[in-house]
């Protein structure tokens, strides 16, 4: 038994809390669209608003609190600082529900500029939504420099960017989740600090009048979301180096190979964001050319290494199949199946077409809930067993795994047939030519549905472990 670390604990509790929550909502929006409900289409878009920050907010921190949790072994991350992220995100949160359950606010998860200022919900539901994302970013901020504060008293940077393996040297030898999470935290930095912009500049404009260049202010939009969101996967992705080889009983070590594809992720993936602004033709052509090259060089070094890499580690060992290991081979595999759609999409050519229809939640839905957060569940479920050391059930733990794949996909399904017949995203109902969005919608709520029911069969077997974890947290 290993006694699990007791902030780590407390994020589970919150994703527990949340996540639940959030995929009613999504159920919620799924049965709108498809004709129910009609009484209450008027919180449609307060709900999309919602859905979407809580889900990128709680997938964010719970892999944050993952890589906190690895670097934990490693390193010595500052107590008071994770103490500063819980209470902050909370925070944020309790802001983020007061704007949109009293105030209505309906800016959607991407806010883009000016659209808060421009709605019809109450001035202060505005304010309220920045001031959240002004609370969670500000202690995102600060618990991403305390973790590289971490990395650093141990590791120099070349070191833990794994550069000596780039000359030819093996020592010291870095454990690759420690080179993962240091490039990630890095440019994590770099987003926050364009999502901080970006509120300054809203602040402006609330507190002068001034006006800001609206191109400008969604390049940084875009460039904090977009980044932050992938570096939430890499994130999920580091906790598989880390703990997938105790199941294969083979070590994942860091070489050349794994230093060069993720040191190439730190430049790739700040220039990827280009590909959401094809449609605005203001933007510089070359940009929109960097975008897609950078779209598809991402895919290479991160996905390709990382997938090779984990079937090499499974090929022939003697595994170890529980839900863990189960989840992390999955997350895996819908990290590269949302990452092909997303390759698709950024395909100038296919998103002209693609590009405000159905698709593109499709694919981000695919590496999010197929990804990330199986990536997050199955380290959530290896922390509370190490702690716990319970009996395992293979028969309900593959049942679990059934109904959630089962669930995930028939939905992504829905979204991609959406996409690829044209049904528009952000629609709350559809005319009568788009009917058949409503048909895709009523099938994707039942999946939905599916997905919730092994949601809360995992809930059920990891839920026994946390309590049980909490009691003897270090």
């Amino acid at each position: 038994m290993r006694p699990a670390n007791s902030y780590t604990l407390y994020w589970m509790g919150v994703t527990f809390l949340l996540f639940p929550i959030l995929i009613l909502l999504g159920i919620y929006m799924r049965t709108v669209q498809a004709g129910g409900l009609a009484g209450t289409v008027t919180w449609f878009y307060p709900m999309m608003t919602l859905h979407g920050v809580g889900m990128v907010g709680v997938w964010y921190v719970a892999a944050m609190a993952c890589a906190a949790d690895i670097l934990g072994r490693y390193t010595e991350p500052s107590p008071a600082v994770r103490g500063l992220a819980l209470g902050g995100t909370l925070v944020g949160v309790l802001l983020l529900l007061a704007c949109v359950f009293l105030g209505k606010f309906a800016g959607g998860w991407y806010f883009l500029y000016p659209l808060p200022f421009k709605g019809e919900w109450p001035a202060w539901s505005a304010v309220a939504f920045l001031l959240s994302l002004t609370v969670l970013g500000a202690t995102w901020l600060v618990w991403t420099l305390d973790l590289l504060r971490a990395i650093a008293k141990k590791y120099t940077l070349t070191q833990a960017l794994g550069w000596h393996y780039l000359a030819g040297r093996d020592e010291p030898a870095i454990p690759p989740s420690i080179m993962i999470i240091t490039v990630s935290l890095i440019a994590g930095v770099a987003a926050l600090a364009a999502g901080v912009i970006v509120l300054v500049l809203f602040y402006q404009e609330l507190f002068t009048g001034a006006a800001s260049d609206a191109l400008m202010v969604k390049n940084l939009t875009f460039f904090f979301g977009h980044t932050l969101v992938n570096l939430a996967m890499y994130l999920g992705v580091a906790a598989a180096y880390e703990v997938l080889p105790q199941y294969a009983g083979r070590p994942w070590k860091a070489n050349k190979i794994v230093a060069i594809s993720w040191n190439t992720v730190l430049l790739i993936v700040l220039f990827a964001y280009f590909h959401h602004l094809y449609m605005d033709f203001v933007q510089p052509g070359t940009l929109q050319y960097i975008g897609q090259i950078a779209s598809y060089a991402s895919a290479i070094p991160a996905a390709v290494v990382t997938i090779f890499g984990a079937l090499l580690l499974v090929y022939r060992a003697r595994m170890r199949w529980n839900l863990a290991s189960l989840l992390f081979f999955l997350g895996l595999i819908g990290w590269a199946v949302g990452g092909m759609g997303a390759v698709i999409d950024s395909t100038i050519s296919a998103n002209v077409r693609l590009h405000n229809t159905l698709w593109v939640p499709a694919h981000f839905h695919t590496y999010m809930l197929a990804g990330l957060v199986f990536l997050v569940f199955a380290y959530f479920y290896h922390c509370s067993q190490e702690a716990a050391a319970e009996p395992e059930r293979a028969g309900r733990q593959k049942l679990v795994s059934v109904l959630m794949v089962a669930g995930a996909y028939g939905f992504f399904l829905m979204f991609y047939l959406s996409g690829a017949y044209s049904v528009p995203r952000r629609f709350a109902t559809y005319p009568a030519e788009l009917a058949h969005g409503g048909a895709f919608s009523a099938i994707a709520a039942v999946f939905a549905t599916v997905f919730l029911v092994g949601f809360l069969l995992y809930l059920a077997e990891t839920g026994s472990r946390w309590y049980k974890a909490m009691q003897t947290a270090s």
